[in-house]
């Protein structure tokens, strides 16, 4: 912990930046890559199958992002702590969030439990799939202790700005979760079939063997952590201060997800051929977005700690430099799309020339705007390592709820639009929400906010 200190609060902050977001990306490349891998091999056993496994990922996200806060609080207080040199706080940070978010989840993960069948009869899943679904989410249900823990564990050590580890952990999961998927799924041996339910098993047992190998390190690694359950007691005041920090931060991610499902439901009134190229362009969007995810994240942690040790103008210089890496970058690779959409669009979508056509049409009206969503995503970090979590709220949900959707509801109802005004909502929820954020930067207020002695 001492050298990740050293090398965030002094040296070359670029290099910084750029140590940290390339492990952070990767880190979230191989976490998308647990949906991908499922789909391969659930899609072997049909349409069924992969309609019994999709249903409960957008009910898992919502649960997931009811305790990311802390999870978020807890990068943001260990970072600010560590900055400021204050190493028993970084701990007690550590085993209070850490108590929190197991109890939390447990809490959860029953009530979600017993809720399942109620949550698929809301969601109008049909009989012919509903046994199948139900056991699937259950297993994830009660796999939400293991993968809270884990998302604790990878942002209480991206505070400290070790983000390796949780690489190295995710690159080892999701191997095993490829190895094991067909082995549950199918059944081999002793082992016995389980069908869609064995994907939830296989998930389950990597995501459990992870969050043991975390929580090992925390008490036990050399990252720099030095965790004792002996004598705990809670810390009511902290355990405030991390809410009022996370919770915005939770209804942020809640305000995102339900725009997009919104959206997805605007396209689906235009017929299948739109909401497929919708669909296309939706996960494109979603792999994209990772590069920027990873330089806000680094970007927090980098500004956490320097405002801990209080060198705002360090702060500020990272932010910056975040921010115009993620134009630059995010820019090039939008230009990438633009040039090739067509091809990116036929490996994803194996459809007729127009629905392709539609999908390369999504592409290219958005992707010019990549380096507008990098610099606000960038400025998100800032607000969230220096504790403006709030503010970062609002900003969010101003480009989606204020912005996005009504765009997208108006212009797509005008007969020389149509669907393409789901299209031009991305570039103007993205150029839009930039310039506020900018601006809002740029004034100096995120500065002010003061969230450790």
């Amino acid at each position: 912990m001492k050298q990740a200190k050293a090398s965030l609060t002094e040296g070359n902050i670029l290099k910084a930046l750029i140590a940290l977001a390339f492990p952070i990306i990767g880190a979230n490349l191989l976490q998308t890559g647990y949906q991908l891998v499922d789909a391969f091999w659930v899609g072997r056993l049909g349409a069924n199958a992969v309609a019994a496994v999709s249903v409960s990922y957008p009910v898992n996200f919502l649960l997931i992002s009811l305790t990311s806060g802390f999870a978020f609080a807890g990068t943001i207080l260990v970072a600010q702590y560590a900055g400021a040199k204050n190493l028993k706080m970084v701990n007690h940070v550590a085993i209070q969030s850490m108590v929190m978010v197991f109890i939390m989840s447990l809490v959860l993960s029953a009530v979600a439990y017993g809720l399942s069948p109620q949550i698929l009869t809301w969601l109008g899943v049909e009989q012919e799939i509903f046994a199948e679904a139900n056991l699937f989410q259950r297993v994830i249900f009660i796999g939400l202790v293991f993968n809270f823990s884990f998302i604790l564990f990878q942002s209480l050590l991206r505070g400290i700005g070790e983000v390796r580890v949780p690489l190295y952990i995710n690159a080892l999961s999701l191997s095993l979760n490829f190895l094991l998927d067909p082995l549950f799924i199918y059944g081999w041996g002793p082992i016995p079939a389980y069908g869609v339910a064995g994907a939830a098993y296989s998930t389950l047992a990597t995501l459990g063997l992870s969050a043991l190998i975390g929580h090992y390190i925390l008490f036990y690694g050399k990252t720099g952590f030095n965790l004792k359950l002996k004598g705990f007691r809670f810390d009511f005041p902290l355990l405030k201060k991390a809410f009022k920090l996370g919770m915005p931060s939770s209804m942020e991610i809640s305000a995102r997800a339900l725009g997009l499902t919104l959206l997805t439901g605007v396209a689906a009134k235009f017929g299948t051929e739109v909401l497929a190229a919708y669909g296309v362009g939706a996960r494109l969007i979603s792999f994209v977005v990772i590069v920027a995810l990873g330089l806000m994240k680094a970007n927090a942690t980098l500004v956490g700690q320097n405002i801990g040790a209080q060198k705002m103008g360090r702060a500020e210089k990272t932010s910056n430099y975040a921010a115009t890496i993620a134009f630059v970058s995010m820019s090039l690779i939008g230009i990438l799309f633009f040039a090739f959409a067509e091809p990116i669009v036929r490996t994803f979508l194996d459809s007729t020339d127009e629905v392709v056509l539609m999908g390369v049409s999504f592409v290219k009206i958005t992707a010019p705007s990549f380096g507008f969503m990098g610099v606000q995503l960038a400025l998100v970090g800032t607000l969230r390592g220096s504790g403006n979590t709030v503010e970062s709220m609002l900003f969010t949900i101003i480009g989606i709820w204020v912005i996005q959707f009504p765009f997208a509801w108006m212009v797509s109802n005008m007969e020389s639009m149509g669907y393409l005004g789901i299209w031009w909502s991305f570039p103007v929820s993205y150029v839009l929400p930039a310039i506020i954020t900018f601006i809002w930067y740029k004034t100096g207020t995120w500065k002010k906010k003061q969230i450790i002695a």
